[in-house]
């Protein structure tokens, strides 16, 4: 072994990682810091151009969801982001109370969180615009090494909505699936609590429409069979009668929780919090 290779072996931090649904030509599968081959494959290459079957000149969209893909923003300001959290998970290896996942909803949690669970110490990696690819790629890559989390709360799927057109319904909820079996590999002790999709926009658009149906694909999933894991419909707290979102809970994108939504939020997280 060259000694270039055998330096690569001893600094980069192996991860074992879940059998994925594809392959990728990703040169660094797992693991934290990044080699200077997948930072440049990450930084360089757009996430279009990393997605399943592109190694392969193959249109694999059902794929996407499930398989491990960073995030990109343009250039290494996603990565930024990433390495931030992973900086954050190494500042607080060891014991914690809850850990945090998910996209933009997650991360804008705030002082919301500091005033709804004050005594619960927490690690929030969420990234705006996330989708579940950029989730398991982040929790393969040092995103989370170190913590030894009592519960995890996941919520995640809401970009991928963007996609469905192309990836289909089953395929999100697959992709939220995997995030949970990457997690539960993880964290085996853990409670998880996976808190569906929260509704968007307005009934018959179709990014509402679709968040329904991917929430409705994953109860045949049957998430919830393991007894720590339990899955938190929000749907009805945060719609009317009529199907239409509760505009005080959502700020006027009509996507992204207000503080008051946060409350709700909290106020039905707190029970599945307690005790773990």
């Amino acid at each position: 072994m060259k000694i270039s290779l055998l330096l690569t072996a001893l600094t980069v931090t192996t991860a074992h990682a879940i059998d994925y649904a594809h392959i990728t030509g990703e040169p660094q599968k797992t693991g934290w810091p990044l080699t200077a081959e997948e930072r440049a494959y990450v930084v360089d290459k757009p996430e279009h151009d990393r997605r399943p079957g592109r190694e392969s000149n193959k249109h694999l969209p059902k794929l996407w969801p499930m398989v491990p893909c960073a995030g990109y923003f343009g250039g290494d300001s996603w990565l930024k982001l990433h390495e931030a959290h992973v900086k954050t998970a190494q500042e607080n290896k060891g014991p914690i109370d809850v850990l945090l996942v998910g996209d933009s909803i997650t991360i804008q949690w705030g002082e919301s969180w500091k005033k709804h669970f004050p005594d619960l110490k927490a690690v929030n990696i969420g990234i705006g615009g996330d989708k579940t690819q950029n989730v398991l790629w982040r929790l393969d890559h040092g995103g989370v090494e170190g913590l030894q989390p009592k519960a995890i709360v996941l919520m995640i799927g809401n970009n991928n909505m963007f996609f469905t057109p192309e990836t289909g319904i089953e395929a999100a909820a697959l992709g939220i699936q995997t995030c949970v079996k990457n997690l539960r590999e993880k964290f085996p002790a853990a409670a998880i609590v996976v808190a569906k999709i929260l509704p968007a926009h307005a009934p018959d658009n179709r990014f509402y429409e679709d968040i329904r149906k991917t929430n409705a694909a994953l109860d045949p999933l049957k998430l919830d069979s393991e007894p720590k894991v339990k899955v938190l419909d929000l749907w009805s707290d945060f719609t009317n009668a009529d199907g239409t979102i509760k505009k005080d809970l959502f700020t006027p994108d009509n996507i992204h929780l207000s503080a008051a939504g946060y409350t709700v939020y909290a106020e039905k997280l707190k029970p599945l919090l307690e005790n773990k």
